[in-house]
């Protein structure tokens, strides 16, 4: 059973760790709409990150138009208009296909040529279609074909498994 506090704190410890490594100075960091934003929340607090918390809306960036459409909810990203030369640490809630962080680091160059991004995710799953991966996670869970897993909230946090209709 995953647990949201257990989670959080192995995320944490990690990036404690690979801020101390990588000599992160003054990181500015983004979470990706919604869930990715919930956890960037918690983090920012936790690694008490002075510069104001970047949010990232990457629906107009997405490779699947032709297959969800476009979301009807879009709200703008919040990020400084330059991030040339800064040292980025990028919070998603789960990372699977890669797809989502391919989008997000096409919006994030659009604002400018950081000096490096870390990627930071709640849960890393297996079913990755291109060559991104995470630096660091809460953990990594296999999941059976069909299977979906979603964090709802802010308040509280919570995971759920989902069974996906394979007729929807």
């Amino acid at each position: 059973m995953l647990e949201i506090s257990d989670l959080l704190n192995n995320l944490e410890a990690e990036l404690k760790q690979l801020i101390a490594e990588r000599k992160l100075a003054n990181p500015l960091m983004i979470g990706i709409r919604t869930g990715g934003v919930w956890i960037a929340e918690q983090m920012h607090q936790r690694l008490a990150i002075v510069e104001p918390l970047g949010l990232l809306d990457i629906s107009f960036y997405r490779d699947d138009f032709s297959q969800i459409g476009v979301n009807p909810n879009v709200k703008p990203s919040e990020l400084p208009t330059n991030i040339e030369g800064r040292d980025i640490i990028l919070i998603d809630d789960v990372f699977y296909t890669g797809r989502t962080i391919r989008a997000a680091l096409n919006e994030i160059f659009d604002y400018g040529r950081p000096r490096q991004v870390v990627l930071a995710v709640l849960i890393e799953r297996d079913g990755r279609q291109i060559p991104i991966s995470p630096d660091c996670v809460g953990a990594r869970i296999t999941m059976s074909p069909g299977q979906r897993i979603k964090l709802t909230g802010p308040e509280p946090l919570a995971i759920h498994t989902q069974l996906i209709d394979a007729a929807a």
